[in-house]
């Protein structure tokens, strides 16, 4: 949670309620200057080979491991991720930045190319400093998947974290100049109007944003207005495709584990549970059991799964939507009120008899609402999860794998996951169609996003 002022942000405790932090937004003062060490900081990253940009971002993967304990539990204490996962967010982190680190030399490869005479080749520079938006949820996860294929690259990273996790942003930022990244990679609390500004200036290069869709539309408009490119990764409200064939108890089980992971705070998380009408009692059985088993709990203990949500005003705005939706005619199966403590806490909530129109169809609910929807059959469940403004990810469940490569071509998603929980990996891209954005994160394509494919042929 957070309390803005003219003069800045206070990160608070969403567990406890307790001010954490006062985080002052870059002066007026300073962000000329702050701009003027991005471009030397991209100039002096661009001059080293690729072999000495690879070595340093290795050592800034064993200081995440070195302040794995440090870390995670700043992102606990400013988000409210359990100890454990935040743990767990770290490590991806550093295979992450190791895949990098092992690939990256033949990714960026001079490419040979066919011409129809003499030589051609592709090569991949930079482009200069790239401003990235982060937003909270994975304060760690969500900056450096940007920042690592954009360094590698050769570009300089300038990092907006979100306010309420800011803390962990200038963790990530100390740990970076230990290690000699330098002014390569800046982390700076800026104000909207100052990210508009820094979009328009001559000095950033180009823009990633993973937010709303407010957000993205924002950035996106100040980018266009720039000529400058944006890659943005915008919310979903993905579907969960269950099948009359499906294996009910695993599917269950992972849908769970999708909805509820991170108190539901995650863009790829299972949102609305498509389920056939002839396996919908049993899996909505089977499905309530384990949700009823989830207990809101303190985040720094480490048997909790769940904890509470990020901020109250999230909180708050996530109940008044299952609030009109339950107006709308679906039936509360479980949960749907506040915890009374102090903090950002909700009840793990399952709607029944969400039908297309709802709010809980239509629009994303970023926290641990489950909303269950019957499909007459196979292809009434693939026009479900079509009938929706985003297109991030879906998971599918079927045990016919023929059946199931036909429906993943059919699904209008960034990613299809069959049998298994929507996630972001290092050996796969991931992105969105439609309203949840454009553009591609992870692997080589990742690495490509933000160079200057250049052209060269020779006779």
């Amino acid at each position: 949670m957070t309390g803005a002022t003219s003069e800045g942000i206070v990160t608070v405790n969403p567990a406890t309620g307790e001010r954490l932090a006062f985080h002052p937004f870059t002066a007026e003062s300073a962000f000329d200057p702050l701009l003027a060490r991005a471009q030397s900081g991209f100039r002096s990253w661009r001059a080293k080979s690729l072999t000495a940009r690879l070595d340093l971002l290795h050592h800034f993967a064993a200081a995440l491991r070195e302040n794995r304990e440090k870390l995670a539990r700043q992102a606990t204490l400013e988000m409210g991720k359990p100890i454990t996962a935040a743990r767990g967010e770290i490590d991806k982190c550093a295979d992450m930045i190791g895949w990098y680190v092992e690939n990256s030399p033949k990714l960026l490869a001079d490419k040979p190319m066919k011409a129809p005479s003499g030589r051609a080749y592709l090569t991949y520079q930079p482009i200069g400093t790239i401003l990235g938006v982060m937003p909270w949820n994975f304060p760690y996860w969500q900056i450096l998947r940007a920042a690592i294929p954009i360094m590698a690259s050769g570009n300089g990273f300038l990092v907006k974290p979100a306010e309420n996790t800011f803390g962990c942003g200038e963790l990530l930022h100390d740990l970076a100049a230990g290690i000699g990244l330098g002014d390569a990679f800046l982390v700076a609390n800026l104000t909207r109007e100052q990210s508009a500004r820094a979009i328009a200036d001559d000095r950033i290069a180009a823009v990633t944003l993973t937010g709303s869709i407010q957000a993205g539309r924002s950035v996106a408009a100040s980018a266009g207005k720039a000529v400058k490119k944006s890659l943005l990764e915008l919310g979903g409200c993905d579907p969960f495709i269950v099948l009359a064939d499906a294996d009910l108890e695993k599917a269950a089980a992972t849908a769970v584990a999708s909805r509820f992971g991170n108190c539901g705070q995650v863009c790829i998380a299972a949102k609305r549970l498509i389920v056939e009408e002839s396996v919908l009692d049993a899996f909505t059985e089977l499905f309530l059991a384990k949700a009823r088993a989830l207990q809101p709990s303190d985040p720094l203990q480490e048997n909790t799964f769940l904890g509470p949500m990020a901020r109250i005003d999230l909180r708050d705005g996530l109940h008044e939507q299952v609030r009109k939706t339950m107006a709308e005619g679906a039936s509360l199966l479980l949960g749907g009120e506040k915890i009374d403590r102090p903090g950002a806490w909700y009840q793990p909530t399952v709607l029944g008899g969400v039908r297309p129109g709802m709010t809980a169809f239509k629009d994303e609910l970023f926290g641990p609402v489950a909303s269950l929807i019957a499909a007459r059959d196979t292809d009434h469940a693939i026009e479900l999860a079509n009938d929706s403004a985003y297109g991030l990810s879906a998971s599918l469940w079927t045990q016919d794998h023929m059946l199931a490569d036909d429906l993943a071509k059919r699904i209008e998603a960034g990613g299809v996951f069959i049998n298994r929980m929507s996630a972001s990996d290092p050996h796969l891209p991931i992105g969105g169609v439609k309203a949840s954005g454009y553009g591609r994160e992870l692997t080589e394509l990742g690495l490509h996003e933000f160079v200057n494919i250049k052209t060269v042929w020779a006779d």
